[in-house]
């Protein structure tokens, strides 16, 4: 049987490799209430968590992402879109990022491209994530401040960054207009 959302995929592929919820968060550095709510409420991580279940269960990240299976090229159109996910401070308060993926299907990518909008709220106490991996985004519209390190950037239309991931960072919009990006994570295989 496929399992069909995120919450079900996590629980067939722990189960598949005969590890407790326990186990996983041990290996992970994830809290079990956080990874219970994962499989039976079925919300949805930013990618740094799911990055470190994929590590710990062996699989590559895509594998929580992918709904089935395509052949080259892959083409993802702009009406077929889907959110994918939410990035989540913890609970129940969402941080105001909303993730579609363009690579969901294509189950033998080594990079993660997501078109990402960015809306204003309040995320200045959001704790920056760090991952192995390189991440490279360009603004499409708005403004949006990179925390990177100590250092903030501040970027608009037409431009870009690329970094690497393992130092703390975090994307927040800046100012009233929500932002729109497109990001291309890499992270490498173990």
């Amino acid at each position: 049987m496929a399992a069909h959302n995120l919450g079900e995929k996590l629980k067939k592929y722990r189960e598949m490799n005969n590890v407790s919820r326990e186990r996983l968060a041990e290996i992970s550095g994830l809290g079990q209430e956080f990874l219970r709510s994962l499989e039976e409420e079925n919300i949805h991580p930013s990618l740094g968590p799911l990055l470190k279940i994929s590590r710990a269960l062996g699989t590559r990240l895509g594998t929580f992402l992918d709904d089935e299976t395509s052949s080259d090229p892959f083409i993802t159109r702009a009406e077929e879109r889907k959110e994918d996910m939410h990035a989540l401070r913890g609970g129940d308060d969402p941080l105001p990022l909303r993730f579609y993926s363009l690579g969901r299907g294509k189950t033998d990518r080594h990079m993660e491209p997501f078109h990402i909008q960015v809306v204003p709220g309040e995320t200045r106490n959001e704790l920056p994530s760090s991952h192995e991996g390189e991440e490279f985004l360009v603004v499409l519209s708005g403004r949006i401040e990179i925390l990177y390190g100590k250092e903030k950037y501040e970027l608009g239309p037409g431009d870009s960054i690329y970094y690497n991931s393992a130092l703390p960072h975090s994307v927040t919009c800046k100012g009233d207009e929500a932002a729109e990006l497109y990001a291309v994570l890499y992270f490498p295989r173990e």
